[in-house]
């Protein structure tokens, strides 16, 4: 079914709008505390983390001192990096499954302006562990694909770290690494950003699992209107760092309290809800069938919540 393509700019206002309606009209202390845990949820594990920052000294501080360093302690190397491995793939899975559930409590608490933990992580079970199980192995498929670029460099760079020489072999593989990341993060930031903002809603409002709701998206809303999907992103990276300025900011008064976990959510929680509502007032510029808000003012929810099918529905 053809369908128009929205404005960037029109969907500015009526996200104000409906931002405004869902936290200050009225205010509720309550609503907004839950809502604003809603919102932390569906952010584990995205957006910046702490910074560490390694000095090696050995050889002072040169490359030749590092890749000695490197060279005689490679076995004991390895085997830390094994274990942070596994611990990260434990932390990481467990992150994702919860960010999972999140998106759909956070993304239910917008559409239907109420605050509320228990039942949506109850009703949207199913949509989450179809969007938990797509995540995983997305995530694991860049991982592996980082992995075979890491190899591919290092034994390119690999005679020049058995002599602790820089030369060309190291060069050559930092180009060849940085050619195949870029490409490969310009990838991954738009297949989660279009998972993000489009693929969940489709998913919470047609009651569809993750596949079939590529597919909606892809032939109703990507289809035919790349150009307007480009500059809503565009718009997006626009407002993006708007809202980092702003968050820098409101940062420094409160003397970095927002950098607390949740309590920094519920804080800046104006943010999340406006960028949330953002790209769910673009989509309901696409006509009649993707009045997402419209169908969460109604008493039932916009869709029921999905039987367990296969290994999508096996998370409780």
């Amino acid at each position: 079914m053809a369908v128009s393509a929205g404005s960037v700019i029109e969907a500015i206002p009526a996200a104000f709008r409906r931002m405004g309606l869902i936290l200050f009209q009225p205010f509720d202390a309550g609503k907004w505390f839950v809502l604003g845990f809603c919102a932390w949820l569906a952010q584990l594990g995205e957006g910046g983390g702490p910074n560490f920052n390694f000095n090696f000294n050995a050889g002072g501080g040169d490359f030749d001192g590092f890749a000695r360093v490197v060279k005689e302690h490679l076995d004991l190397i390895i085997l830390i990096a094994a274990l942070a491995l596994l611990v990260g793939l434990a932390l990481g899975l467990l992150i994702t499954w919860l960010s999972s559930r999140g998106k759909f409590m956070f993304l239910d608490g917008v559409v239907r302006n109420r605050g509320a933990v228990v039942e949506p992580w109850r009703q949207y079970r199913a949509p989450a562990n179809s969007l938990f199980w797509f995540r995983l192995v997305f995530g694991l498929a860049v991982l592996l694909l980082l992995v075979v670029i890491g190899g591919v460099c290092v034994g390119i760079a690999w005679i020049d770290i058995e002599r602790a020489t820089f030369s060309g072999a190291t060069l050559g593989a930092m180009l060849l690494g940085f050619a195949l990341l870029f490409p490969l993060m310009l990838i991954t930031n738009l297949i989660s950003s279009l998972l993000e903002d489009f693929v969940v809603p489709v998913m919470y409002l047609r009651g569809l699992r993750v596949w079939p709701a590529w597919g909606v998206v892809y032939r109703e809303l990507v289809r035919g209107h790349v150009g307007p999907v480009l500059l809503f992103y565009l718009m997006k990276v626009v407002m993006g760092m708007a809202v980092a300025l702003v968050a820098i900011l409101v940062c420094c008064i409160t003397c970095c309290i927002v950098a607390l976990p949740y309590i920094g959510t519920v804080i800046l929680l104006p943010l999340p809800v406006f960028m949330r509502c953002y790209s769910l007032c673009y989509i309901e510029q696409y006509g009649p069938g993707w009045e997402l808000f419209a169908a969460g003012a109604r008493e039932a929810p916009p869709s029921a919540p999905l039987p367990p099918a296969g290994p999508e529905g096996g998370v409780e």
